[in-house]
């Protein structure tokens, strides 16, 4: 065996923790998924930076939240002098490859990978060329279009996948009788909507998926009852609801078998024994539970994401970690695992001894990061900063001029009680808000963020203008996009 191992780490997008059979849910058959649990380590409280894709996913490259690399929206352009953790592998001598989704914003669509294959579906610039998915348009942002066109039938986002899948089978065959370890990142974009999958994998699960299991809340959030009637949730027919839950299991399975198909031709190729295989996603899907779909909250099903290691010989197999993990700290602990240099401002931290065993000390304390600007039509004109701790068994979330929420997850894992206004834990509240605000300040990024938003109109504006080509992008045709008329 060398001295360095393999790397393979399987990004998907917008997977709810749950929704795996790995993880507890009887009705979805993710055999792959199951398999490399059972090979390896299964966290059962790993937490996303942001519930949202662009700032999630800049966050887990670099090691930094938010608010630490001022990349807070799906427009805004990480700093391409911030180092990520493909430019430590890259300095610890490995050439990293990604094939797949990015969703990296500006001219630096590469940060630190030595090679890109397929690329991704959308533009690299604030107002360059959207794609358009035709019969399907408007429903990949959340609106309720997305829940109204949905079921069985096809989208463009399946299709990019499988391409993504045959561009990382044929890479790996590559790898054969090559001495030196590889390094390889692969970006998917299933499960997150269109909640259309195909009429295989739609209608086994017809008449199984039924309506969501938590009501909306009796004292439901302000801010999140806005936040629904704002994206058009609040009265959704059931049999929209039904279908859309059922096509996001449709798409989980679909995903589950691209797993399974990368995970074959380790096998084949004799790989398997010497690379360590991770699996995570950006944030969750909470397919429509308490009246909320999409991401954008705090709660378990939005802001928790799967996160599976295994790595023969090294790894235990079969094991649970409850220690409460983050993506930021997916990279310190790749970085660990090849030897590579640590990022230097990174604010995560290396897991792989508490993967190896779990009463290694660790510190169970994380947080979450969600602001808007105004700047996307789906988000509203009116900003917002949130920021969400989790510490032990509690969960608080701060809402910038809104009372907060305070859950015992211990107690009452499904959140449905809000101990917020209990005079019980005022002491709590108070302490896990001092918490929340001790190096955030909501004032200060409101006018960082307004202040940016001057600079991307004025971006948008030239892109609009002059047009600059986008660099690894995956074409998307808008007839591949339809829905069965028969999938009610």
């Amino acid at each position: 065996m060398s001295t360095r191992p393999n790397l393979l780490y399987i990004l998907s997008d917008q997977h709810a923790q749950k929704v795996a059979g790995c993880y507890g849910d009887a009705l979805a058959p993710t055999p792959n998924l199951d398999r490399l649990a059972a090979r390896g380590v299964t966290f059962d409280n790993a937490y996303t930076p942001s519930p949202l894709c662009t700032p999630a996913r800049m966050a887990l490259l670099t090691g930094r939240y938010p608010s630490r690399q001022s990349c807070w929206t799906n427009s805004d352009a990480l700093a391409s002098d911030i180092p990520t953790f493909a430019h430590a592998m890259g300095a610890g001598g490995l050439a990293p490859t990604l094939i797949g989704r990015l969703h990296s914003i500006g001219p630096d669509q590469m940060r630190g990978y030595a090679e890109r294959l397929v690329g991704d579906h959308s533009t690299n610039w604030v107002g360059g060329h959207a794609h358009s998915l035709g019969e399907l348009d408007k429903t990949n942002d959340p609106f309720r279009e997305s829940i109204e066109r949905s079921g069985a039938g096809q989208s463009s986002y399946e299709l990019k996948d499988r391409d993504v899948t045959a561009a990382t089978l044929s890479w790996l065959d590559g790898r054969a009788g090559r001495s030196e370890p590889f390094c390889l990142s692969v970006g998917y974009l299933l499960p997150h909507q269109p909640y259309v999958c195909a009429a295989d994998d739609y209608r086994p699960y017809q008449g199984q998926v039924g309506l969501p299991a938590l009501p909306v809340p009796l004292d439901e959030h302000p801010y999140l009852r806005w936040w629904r009637a704002h994206t058009g949730s609040l009265d959704l027919p059931d049999d929209a609801v039904i279908r859309a839950r059922t096509a996001y299991y449709g798409l989980v399975t679909s995903f589950d078998r691209m797993v399974g198909a990368i995970l074959d031709r380790l096998d084949a190729l004799g790989l398997t024994e010497n690379t360590l295989v991770i699996y995570a996603s950006d944030h969750g899907d909470q397919i429509g539970e308490r009246g909320l779909w999409w991401k954008q909250t705090f709660y378990e099903e939005s802001v928790k994401v799967p996160l599976i290691m295994a790595w023969p010989g090294v790894l235990p197999e079969s094991q649970r970690r409850a220690q409460i993990v983050n993506l930021i700290d997916l990279g310190p602990t790749m970085l660990d695992a090849l030897g590579a240099p640590a990022l230097p401002h990174g604010q995560g931290r290396s897991f792989l001894q508490v993967a190896r065993d779990p009463a290694t000390p660790w510190v169970d304390e994380t947080f979450s990061e969600y602001c808007t600007d105004g700047m996307a039509l789906w988000a509203g004109t009116r900003p917002v900063q949130q920021r969400m701790i989790r510490r032990g068994r509690w969960k608080l979330v701060y809402y910038h001029g809104y009372r907060p929420q305070l859950f015992d997850l211990a107690e009452d894992p499904a959140e449905l009680h809000d101990l917020a206004a209990d005079p019980r834990h005022a002491g709590l509240r108070e302490a896990l808000v001092a918490r929340v605000l001790a190096d955030w300040d909501p004032e200060a990024i409101a006018r960082r963020m307004a202040e940016r938003v001057v600079d991307k109109r004025l971006l948008q504006a030239w892109a609009r203008a002059v047009e600059p080509p986008d660099s690894y992008r995956w074409p998307i045709n808008m007839e591949d996009n339809w829905l069965e008329q028969a999938a009610e």
